[in-house]
């Protein structure tokens, strides 16, 4: 048999950020499910405060040289990669001069949100899928884990899902204490527009905030991941209303075993889209 093919789609990991405990997950929950068998692939953002040196971080020339445009602009995909030897793990990182050169994360030195925010969310998404086609590895369950990874799930089910690669592929959203205020660009479906998707499908994302495009991932996704121990209320209350599976909080103690049979259980559940 098999082993099941595991995605992490990742805001933040340890060490490459200031510790967090989205951080920690995304750094050793990929190392205990490989260890629990199972195959893994992680990405994440290359944000410019990661220093490339340090952690020792190049650039894989055979999977970079794309281009994808978002908005009638073309922005060049690079794919970095780095080794954490002790886990025996790689970590892809998508990256790109106009969206991830600046020194910080998400907000700038003042702690204010990033203006084009959602157009580094959609080039990340669609900057992991590419890469996986290169790569050539069909996942069997994506594991999207904040925020900006919350427009994975509705692309893998709507763009995707007629492409053998992803089209059985379950997702699983992970819901953390990581809201921000405002909203993101309500340009935002049209720059999310392409070919052979609907364009009626993106009216939800017409007010982007932080409720409205977590619900849309929530929605979207095959099972529910409680990732902080505190989440939005009113968050947390529309994901015990549906009927998809949900896994409650798990501290560092247990959240791996707990995330692996969780995994067990939505690759076997059939898919549920509320919509």
């Amino acid at each position: 048999m098999e082993k099941p093919k595991v995605l992490f789609v990742q805001q933040e990991i340890t060490p490459y950020l200031k510790e967090s405990h989205m951080g920690h997950i995304g750094r050793y929950l990929p190392q205990g499910i490989q260890e629990k068998k199972k195959e893994i692939r992680t990405f994440m953002p290359r944000y410019g405060c990661i220093n490339e040196r340090r952690n020792q971080l190049h650039e894989v020339i055979r999977l970079s040289g794309m281009n994808l445009v978002i908005d009638n602009t073309d922005h060049p995909l690079i794919i970095k990669v780095a080794s954490i030897q002790s886990a025996r793990m790689q970590i892809y990182f998508i990256d790109n001069e106009d969206f991830f050169q600046r020194k910080f994360t998400l907000t700038d030195k003042n702690g204010q949100y990033f203006a084009d925010n959602d157009e580094r969310a959609i080039f990340f998404k669609r900057g992991v899928v590419e890469t996986v086609k290169k790569l050539g590895w069909a996942p069997d369950l994506v594991h999207c884990n904040g925020w900006f990874t919350s427009l994975m799930p509705f692309y893998l089910k709507e763009v995707l899902k007629d492409n053998p690669m992803f089209s059985d592929a379950k997702v699983i959203y992970s819901i953390y204490d990581d809201g921000f205020p405002g909203a993101l660009d309500k340009g935002m479906p049209k720059k999310m527009k392409t070919k052979g998707l609907d364009s009626s499908k993106l009216e939800i994302y017409e007010e982007p905030d932080y409720l409205k495009i977590s619900k849309i991932a929530i929605d979207y996704a095959d099972g529910v991941i409680i990732g902080s121990e505190k989440i939005n209320p009113e968050l947390e209350k529309y994901a015990r209303e549906l009927e998809k599976p949900i896994l409650e909080y798990h501290d560092r103690e247990s959240y791996i075993d707990a995330y692996n049979d969780f995994y067990d259980e939505v690759l076997v559940t059939e898919t549920v889209l509320e919509q």
